[in-house]
């Protein structure tokens, strides 16, 4: 019975050190479940932050939970062995896991904030401008890493300015080496602030065969999706240096188009003109508060030309598609109406014989 005294006795640590991971698990299902009930309450209301905080933080939790308990483990083993020199370092492992994981939390909650606002937005049909809320988001990541990695060599004692004098002195060959990198980082830099378009918007540039729907915009490249399906991935640092049209922002569509009468029906030209711009004002899609007009322009080699000059009020291609049809129509059936006919090409040969000059007509 004493030898069996002694042999608890002796290893009376190793019960501890179960003790110590059994509790870190409960507590560690404990905290879980009491998150998973928040996350559901914070979900059923309309405040985003909550939501954003807590789904951000849990897993770092669960892992400064562990983190503390696997410590505590370690240093119950430690008072057994003390000749371990690696637990020497579990001061600055803890300080580096807390680093860590709250800076984790942060990079969850910086994209949660952003995927929840713009849920948030588009629920409440609210206009929001995806690009700028993605390049916020990517520069507070980038300046939480930046500092997590400041803060992390500091811990372990490695010297910051060392870092920044080789910054100074392989800077230029760096950038050198990496000029087309940096190119497109500034590139996207320039999109994100001048925000020349956005994800959603149809662009076009009439320097390169770039044509198509921005879909994302990144600080390397962005990804455009033709008109046939096709992504094409375009460097950003193309765009410091091609020009690009933005049809998405257009205010008005312009219809413009030459209509050819006959010769014959040149006496009718005028009355058809003038109904034709009639019509146009009339018209329930035509904005005319822009420039509009009707008027003879060319004396063709077969036709007498007039040219149709107007703005619809809608933006959309196909709505427009289905205006310009309809104007289209009612000017045949103007023309149609005054007897006159739209002209095609023609040709009139003149034929000197002995007796008579013939005209044929083809």
């Amino acid at each position: 019975m004493s030898e069996l005294m002694r042999l608890l006795h002796g290893h009376f640590w190793l019960l501890h050190l179960f003790a110590t991971v059994l509790l870190t698990a409960v507590v560690h299902a404990g905290i879980s479940q009491l998150v998973n009930r928040l996350i559901m309450r914070a979900e059923k209301t309309t405040i985003i932050y909550d939501e954003a905080v807590l789904k951000a933080f849990k897993a770092p939790v669960a892992f400064l939970i562990w983190l503390f308990g696997l410590s505590v483990a370690a240093t119950i083993v430690l008072s057994q062995n003390a000749d371990l020199t690696i637990f020497n370092y579990l001061p600055q492992v803890k300080k580096l896991g807390v680093t860590l994981a709250i800076s984790w939390g942060l990079i969850r909650f910086i994209h949660n904030i952003e995927e929840l606002y713009v849920q948030h937005c588009v629920q409440n049909n609210k206009e929001v401008d995806k690009t700028l809320v993605h390049a916020v988001s990517q520069l507070l990541v980038i300046s939480v890493v930046v500092t997590t990695v400041l803060a992390a060599m500091q811990l372990f004692g490695l010297p910051i300015s060392g870092l920044l004098a080789f910054g100074g002195i392989g800077g230029a060959a760096i950038a050198f080496a990496s000029k087309d990198l940096l190119g497109n980082f500034f590139g996207g830099l320039v999109v994100y602030l001048d925000r020349p378009f956005k994800v959603g918007d149809w662009i076009r540039s009439p320097d390169k065969q770039i044509e198509g729907t921005v879909e994302f915009i990144g600080w390397r490249i962005t990804r455009i999706r033709t008109f046939d399906k096709r992504p094409l991935y375009v460097p950003n640092g193309i765009f410091l240096t091609i020009s690009v049209e933005n049809p998405s922002r257009m205010l008005n569509r312009r219809i413009k188009t030459t209509v050819g009468l006959r010769y014959q029906d040149a006496d009718k030209v005028d009355t058809i003109t003038r109904q034709v711009k009639q019509m146009l004002r009339e018209h329930p899609e035509i904005d005319t508060t822009q420039t509009l007009f009707v008027n003879l322009v060319e004396f063709g080699s077969s036709s007498l030309n007039f040219l149709i000059y107007a703005f619809t009020k809608t933006t959309n291609w196909v709505k427009f598609q289905a205006v310009q049809h309809d104007i289209y129509l009612k000017v045949l059936r103007i023309i149609a109406a005054n007897g006159a006919e739209c002209a095609f090409p023609t040709q009139t040969l003149f034929m000197q014989t002995e007796h008579a000059e013939q005209r044929i007509e083809a």
